[in-house]
């Protein structure tokens, strides 16, 4: 008797992201790729996998390193990535067979628009009409700032890396050398910024300026945002200027810091920004503070919004963990955003999210010290540590920042790092989701007893 093979909807993004990069690789193998020498299997696999999570880490030097052929194999790869697995593969559904399944039109919105109730065609168009507008535009601007410095087929590349948050950059410094450039920083800050607010957000904020225009001329009151892509925009707003200031601070007012205070206060937001899951960089990380390097922790492992080319534990989980808290501290049975309190499932999604992140970057840590520290005494390994650390968050963060450790990686220490990439991308909750949509559902439960806590 045959058995009918099924595939729950949540395990198609895994599949076709591993598709992806086995693809990238055997294209990033092949001499075509790769200006002069060789290209190890292993370093093929953690290029592909980086630009295909729009994470940025590189052990090889994209400008230098690899062939015109070899760079649009990445570029296409950040473009996959950006848009998302689940974005191609519903289009493809609805372009081939002209309807989708319930259960694939379930998984598509709940992971892009926060609403299961929608359009699939509609508004899977809208995103690849979006993001080619706003890319196009980005080059253009690029472009046009600088052209000497930024050739067509460069700002295209630079355009396409910023919007889907990866971070690869054609120059071997990356943006370093423009770090004073204020039209050029600004380009990129609302490439990465427009890029990590989610599709959903950013429609939705287009739509009511739109309005907003409209019924000005009209005298009407104005629309407002609905309760969600508010809370993302203030969220990020909030991180992106508490970074701001912390790396300023950090940065450009202790002894011997004598930066013009333009350029201080430039390279201090692109770098609050681009920690956000970006992967560009106007300062060299690996000379930055440890101040710097907490802080800049800290916002790569919250990353960007749900929906969005942005990685990391995302600002709605972050936001709803500190209403939760408040609410505790409060004595209150619910936590609460603005107007509305949210529900149980979401802050159990929220801590289960947290917890897991917490453990993949506590075993990944350990690993890399393993492999790359070798066991070796606390004061021959000095410092490492935090290089590690920012390594594992930059990874499963997929921001693509590093402190000059990636290059340096052991065989082993590029597998980890390779893993936490494709794990950051997809997200915890996505393989739970994609476990426990195989197991059997309880219809009982077991008396319940408390603990006690702390």
């Amino acid at each position: 008797m045959k058995h009918k093979i099924h595939f729950s909807p949540f395990s198609l993004p895994i599949l076709f992201f591993g598709v992806a990069i086995l693809i990238g690789t055997l294209f990033l193998s092949s001499p075509a790729s790769i200006v002069s020498g060789e290209i190890s299997t292993i370093d093929a696999l953690f290029t592909a996998t980086s630009a295909a999570c729009v994470t940025g880490l590189t052990v090889m030097d994209t400008g230098s390193r690899f062939t015109r052929f070899g760079q649009t194999v990445i570029l296409c790869l950040i473009q996959l990535g950006g848009l998302g697995i689940m974005t191609f593969t519903g289009l493809i559904f609805y372009l081939w067979r002209r309807q989708v399944s319930l259960t694939d039109r379930i998984a598509v919105g709940q992971t892009l628009l926060h609403d299961p109730g929608f359009d699939l065609g509609r508004f899977l168009t809208r995103i690849v009409l979006w993001t080619l507008g706003i890319e196009t535009a980005g080059a253009l601007l690029i472009y046009i700032q600088d052209p000497q410095g930024f050739g067509v087929y460069s700002a295209v590349f630079h355009s396409i890396s910023a919007f889907c948050n990866a971070g690869f950059s054609l120059y071997s410094d990356s943006l370093t050398r423009w770090k004073s450039h204020w039209s050029i920083n600004l380009v990129f800050i609302a490439l990465i910024m427009l890029g990590g607010m989610g599709f959903s957000v950013l429609t939705e904020t287009v739509g009511c300026i739109r309005q907003w225009v409209f019924l000005r001329r009209k005298n009407r009151p104005p629309v407002r945002l609905t309760w969600y892509p508010r809370i993302v925009i203030s969220t990020s707003l909030f991180l992106v200027l508490a970074g701001w200031g912390c790396i300023y601070l950090a940065e450009f007012t202790g002894p011997g810091r004598n930066a013009p205070a333009t350029t201080a206060l430039l390279t201090s937001l692109f770098q609050s920004v681009t920690c956000r899951t970006a992967g560009f960089n106007t300062l060299d990380t690996g000379q930055m503070t440890n101040v710097s390097l907490l802080v800049m922790i800290i916002l790569m492992f919250i990353g960007g919004a749900p929906g969005s080319c942005a990685g990391g534990i995302k600002v709605t989980t972050f936001r709803a963990l500190t209403a939760f808290a408040a609410a505790q501290i409060k004595g209150r049975q619910q936590a609460r955003i603005g107007r509305f309190a949210i529900d149980s499932s979401t802050i159990n999604k929220a801590l289960v999210l947290l917890l897991f992140a917490t453990i993949i970057v506590f075993t990944a840590t350990l690993g890399l010290n393993i492999t790359e520290a070798g066991l070796r005494p606390h004061p021959e390994a000095k410092g490492l540590y935090l290089e590690i650390l920012f390594e594992t968050i930059s990874a499963l963060g997929t921001v693509g920042l590093s402190t000059g450790l990636t290059p340096q990686l052991s065989l082993a220490g590029k597998c980890i790092i390779t893993v936490l990439m494709f794990l950051g991308r997809l997200g915890p909750i996505l393989f739970l989701a994609a476990i426990q949509s195989y197991q059997k559902e309880q219809f009982y439960r077991l008396p319940e007893e408390s603990m006690l806590i702390g």
